[in-house]
């Protein structure tokens, strides 16, 4: 609760400072203190954490800025790389290490936000190396480093989009603060949802049960659960997004967007442009291009896009199921890749009425299989649920309550029909028709409804006991 309120307190200051302070450099000023106090509400540690970072990044960017050298970047690479394995890596692995000096270190704590700070202050040295004209104050690169509303957990930022923002002396149109507070009501919603899918209508009787506390799954129940949970990791994780997104927004600034309805993806690599872009993007501009443009040679090309995905699974993880999940999307990519260069080769252009629904059906699925990697608690259970996947007679009984099927079926159609129904309205907002009228007028009745839905999933989710918890992607 003090959390909360402080990161409210910490929007009011500078949604003040970005409307009514003309100074950048005050501006700037006022927002690094918002943004650290918000950041001191979790913990002091974390905090040193974050400043020692600012502090060492802002001066190896100078070195870079006086001399584009392999050897600076190499260090400042190896510094944050160093950083982020001490506190995200090294404490589970010091756990099962036979040294008793190193297991004292399985005990440190991981840093809020610090797999996505880290990014950021690498995606700095790689384009200071690069030759981008950048020349931040140290006010300017803290408050890249810090700006409350991302970091936590994104979106990834990059200096060349945010410091001509930081410098800008316009302020805040009051439609975009307008748009900024519909996303954040947005964002508020899904994580709701996705609450509700981790704890089911009933108690104990979501995803969070199901991948946690049975013991047996038929071939139904695993794909129920696969396909439930990519629902409710795309609900909590874009829903933050969403509030992160519209705050900045309604304080006058553009951050990346981090999803673009990927469950309507109707290939693997086009899921990967809709799904955690920022990251993927990072990914893509940072590690694959350069890795895949040191040789010619296709299956070099080939090596290095499993190599980036499964660098995409270490990201979150250090441990066999990410490198695995990894490796898997980077084989779909490449079976992608080859269907591609089949319908090339043979001049094959297949009935895009069949082909697209049925393309979409096998992204989709496949996505879904890979989310039992991602989230499965062991090896052990990851090949129990596999293998009813691969059992026929495993289709004839299921485990999961009838609840948990229609909950997962009920979001996901609801979701489907929100979708459409907000591209039916953008579409026929002019004219004279019912639609058009009720797209016009939507700010009236829209308000009321949103309300509705989300008190019915809150009355739902806070009567439980043992409830959720939200924001997912805090812990990687």
């Amino acid at each position: 609760m003090l959390t909360s309120i402080i990161y409210a307190l910490a929007f009011l200051l500078s949604f003040v400072a970005t409307t009514k302070v003309r100074s950048t450099k005050l501006r700037t000023l006022v927002l690094l203190v918002a943004s650290y106090a918000a950041y001191l509400s979790w913990t002091r540690w974390f905090f040193a954490v974050l400043l020692a970072s600012t502090i060492a990044n802002y001066l190896f960017g100078l070195w870079l800025r006086k001399k584009q050298s392999h050897l600076a970047l190499f260090c400042g690479l190896t510094f944050n790389l160093a950083l982020l394995c001490s506190f995200k890596y090294l404490p589970p692995i010091a756990t099962h290490l036979p040294f008793s000096s190193l297991q004292r270190f399985s005990q440190l704590a991981l840093p809020l936000g610090i797999s996505f700070w880290t990014f950021q202050a690498m995606s700095y040295l790689f384009d200071l190396y690069r030759e981008e004209e950048l020349d931040p104050t140290f006010a300017e690169f803290a408050l890249y480093m810090a700006f409350f509303p991302v970091t936590i957990s994104g979106p990834i930022c990059r200096m060349p989009d945010m410091l001509p923002q930081f410098r800008a002396q316009t302020c805040p149109d009051w439609k975009a603060v307008g748009r900024g507070f519909t996303r954040v009501a947005t964002g508020a919603l899904m994580m709701q949802l996705a609450r509700l899918l981790g704890q089911g209508i009933l108690s104990g009787d979501g995803v969070n049960s199901g991948f946690d506390h049975a013991t047996q799954w038929g071939g139904l129940d695993v794909w129920f659960l696969a396909f439930g949970y990519g629902l409710q990791l795309f609900f909590d994780f874009a829903g933050y997004s969403h509030i992160a997104i519209g705050a900045a927004q309604a304080l006058g600034f553009v951050v990346p967007e981090n999803f673009e309805r990927p469950f309507s993806s109707p290939t693997p690599s086009v899921f990967w442009t809709r799904w955690h872009m920022s990251l993927s993007f990072w990914i893509r501009d940072y590690i694959f291009i350069p890795m895949a443009t040191m040789r010619r040679e296709m299956w070099w090309r080939s090596a290095m896009l499993v190599v980036s995905m499964v660098a995409f699974g270490l990201w979150h993880k250090a441990s066999l199921l990410f490198v695995l999940w990894g490796a898997y999307h980077g084989v779909l990519l490449l079976l992608h890749r080859q269907v591609q260069q089949l319908e090339r080769k043979w001049n094959w252009e297949p009935p895009e009425h069949l082909w697209a629904p049925l393309s979409w059906a096998i992204t989709i699925s496949l996505v879904s299989l890979g989310w039992i990697l991602f989230r499965a608690a062991s090896i052990a259970r990851t090949r129990q649920m596999l293998s009813a996947v691969l059992s026929p007679t495993s289709y004839t009984y299921h485990y999961l309550t009838s609840s948990f099927y229609l909950l997962v079926f009920g979001l996901a159609l609801g979701y489907a029909i929100v979708l459409l129904s907000v591209d039916v309205l953008r579409r026929e907002s002019e004219g004279s028709s019912l639609i058009a009228l009720v797209s016009r007028n939507r700010w009236y009745w829209l308000p009321a409804l949103y309300a509705l839905v989300l008190l019915l999933v809150w009355m739902v989710t806070a009567t439980q006991s043992g409830g959720v918890g939200q924001l997912m992607y805090r812990r990687f």
